[in-house]
């Protein structure tokens, strides 16, 4: 029998588990359907994750380069990736399962699964292999299923070479180069966590400055304070083509209208 509902939220990121959170409360019978763990990419993916990343940098640096300001000698000074890799993780997923909680106490369904609009009021939901499991209705449906990066042919993304902020955040090696393609929020907090580990890091950017969307004098801080951790910056550069020869990237750069090829174990790929 087809389970009905006043309120169905397709999605479970920050829009849609806010809203069935607060439909529940309003006393209307809801249900989320998400086919991974709650919280959406921010969350899992993004935002909160990086931050721990960024926080395990920032110690490792203010111990290793201004250590003795603070009095501390450290000698030997290392790091654990995995650790590292793992602490994220563990951060993520024990927030995304405080939201399941507050889903449960506000007395909201939630369905694991794909959801798939079949009329204004029916949903059907399928499992990971395709197969629908269930199909529901409700007399009102909000759709918060965020949004993807486009692909862009000329940087085929393996997710093995050519990686995304995804696989960035789970690699099981640090890589001794990589190339950022895109100089936005996202390709400028991998960055400063790679390089900080000590991964030679380039970055490119197609628009003048890094952060191009923030304040100029932001950016042009940033990008002095980068250049003197080592980090190459690449802009007004156009990336023409990245192909994987072996175990490397070959990425071909326009800068100016000269031509470079730039080659690096891994490729994070920002553009969205």
């Amino acid at each position: 029998m087809q389970k009905q509902y006043d309120i169905a939220v397709l999605g479970g990121g920050p829009g849609g588990y806010v809203a069935a959170i607060r439909a529940g409360q309003l006393g209307l019978n809801t249900v989320v359907i998400d086919k991974d763990n709650l919280g959406g990419i921010c969350l899992n993916w993004g935002c909160i994750p990086t931050k721990s990343l960024l926080k395990n940098a920032e110690i490792y640096d203010q111990i290793k380069n201004h250590g003795e300001d603070f009095g501390i000698k450290a000698s030997g000074l290392d790091f654990d990736f995995n650790r590292i890799i793992k602490r994220s993780r563990e951060i993520s997923d024990r927030i995304s399962k405080n939201v399941e909680l507050l889903i449960k106490k506000n007395k909201v369904d939630r369905i694991r699964g794909f959801g798939k609009l079949t009329s204004k009021n029916t949903i059907d939901i399928s499992d990971d292999k395709g197969k629908v499991t269930e199909t529901i209705s409700a007399e009102k449906i909000i759709i918060a299923t965020g949004a993807r990066p486009r692909n862009i042919p000329a940087i085929p993304v393996d997710r093995k070479n050519i990686i995304t902020s995804t696989e960035a955040m789970i690699l099981e090696k640090q890589p001794k180069e990589l190339i950022v393609i895109g100089a936005g929020a996202i390709g400028v907090e991998f960055a400063y966590f790679y390089a900080t580990l000590g991964t030679k890091v380039t970055v490119i950017e197609m628009l003048k400055h890094i952060l191009p969307i923030e304040d100029e004098e932001v950016s042009v801080a940033l990008e002095k304070n980068f250049k003197k951790r080592g980090i190459d910056i690449l802009t007004s550069a156009t990336v023409e083509k990245a192909e994987v020869k072996g175990n490397k990237v070959n990425v071909t750069v326009n800068v100016n209208g000269e031509k470079k090829i730039l080659a690096a174990e891994k490729v994070l790929r920002n553009s969205s």
